[in-house]
């Protein structure tokens, strides 16, 4: 990798911890908006039906989807710097651009329901990044396979948050459901790529890391 790919690479890492991520594409919106959920300047806010409790809830659970998309930049970064083929670097940048909407979709929710990233995500980053390089020193099959598991626990993830979102609360329902469009757009790249599957206890493994970070993320 040349310097400028790593200073690029650096600063897309320097992006995600602070919060400060680009969108490529337009943020996702329910079809049918109220108007009472809009700000004069068209900016999305958190639904009026909702609950001080239903707003925190929504703020965890979109807090916890944004320390996702913090982990997402920091693998597909390690993977890219693990292979050493321009297809699959490729590939790892396209689906980063796309993570990094997710995590600019989700830092405006957390706006809008007032509310913040987890303060914990330097550590969030820095795991996930030490847990790509691993993968990434097995080979690009193991590290595709890594990244179609991923994807799909993630998936898994966000069916369950689309079940226990608050039901007024549109605009986040909207934003996890692309994202979820895009996790097994992910999932299925990597599959077809050549990425193996990954043995039982890795995968067990893995759903238990990612249970601790969201029970954390949660709150903090």
């Amino acid at each position: 990798m040349t310097l400028d790919e790593l200073i690029t690479e650096f600063d897309r890492g320097l992006r995600s911890i602070t919060g400060v991520s680009r969108m490529t594409r337009p943020m996702p919106m329910p079809s049918a908006l109220p108007a009472a959920t809009e700000s004069a300047e068209g900016a999305p806010q958190a639904a009026a039906e909702l609950t001080q409790a239903e707003r925190a809830h929504a703020a965890g659970l979109m807090r916890v989807n944004h320390v996702g998309e913090v982990c997402a930049q920091a693998l597909y970064q390690a993977q890219k710097l693990a292979t050493r083929s321009p297809t699959l670097k490729a590939s790892f940048g396209q689906a980063a651009l796309d993570e990094e909407d997710h995590l600019a979709w989700t830092a405006r929710r957390l706006e809008a329901l007032d509310s913040r990233p987890s303060l914990l995500n330097p550590l969030w980053y820095a795991g996930a990044l030490a847990i790509g390089l691993a993968a990434g020193r097995f080979g690009d099959k193991v590290s595709l396979g890594f990244m179609a598991e991923t994807e799909r626990q993630v998936e898994h993830h966000l069916d369950g948050h689309l079940e226990s979102l608050p039901p007024a609360d549109l605009e986040s329902r909207a934003v996890v459901e692309q994202m979820r469009a895009d996790e097994i757009a992910h999932a299925k790249a990597a599959t077809d790529a050549g990425g193996t599957e990954l043995p039982l206890p890795v995968r067990s493994l893995m759903r238990a890391a990612s249970k601790v970070m969201t029970r954390t993320a949660y709150y903090i």
